[in-house]
């Protein structure tokens, strides 16, 4: 890895990135990396997004799982396209 990555994943099933850095806008096309393997990818982001927010990697609709971490952070509630900054505008918890 030659560059500092934009987001991360942890697991290849992950179909949100979290962005690791500062100042990310739209427009910008994100360095991410896969920390089960190492393997690199690019998503190119819609929107600005802070520090610790995530990015979709995949289109979502609304009911679909938003995968963090290997694991369901919670239920999409309005379609996220690919690069879409997802937050409590577009995610919410499933336990109520």
């Amino acid at each position: 890895m030659s560059q500092v990555p934009h987001v991360l994943v942890h697991h290849k099933g992950d179909n949100v990135a979290v962005v690791v850095v500062e100042g990310v806008k739209a427009g910008q096309s994100l360095f991410g990396v896969c920390l089960d393997d190492n393997s690199e990818f690019t998503v190119v982001c819609n929107h600005d997004v802070p520090i610790g927010h995530k990015v979709a990697l995949t289109g979502l609709k609304s009911g679909d799982d938003a995968i963090k971490y290997g694991e369901v952070i919670g239920r999409i509630v309005s379609e996220v396209a690919v690069g879409d900054h997802v937050h409590t505008q577009n995610l919410k918890t499933k336990r109520w």
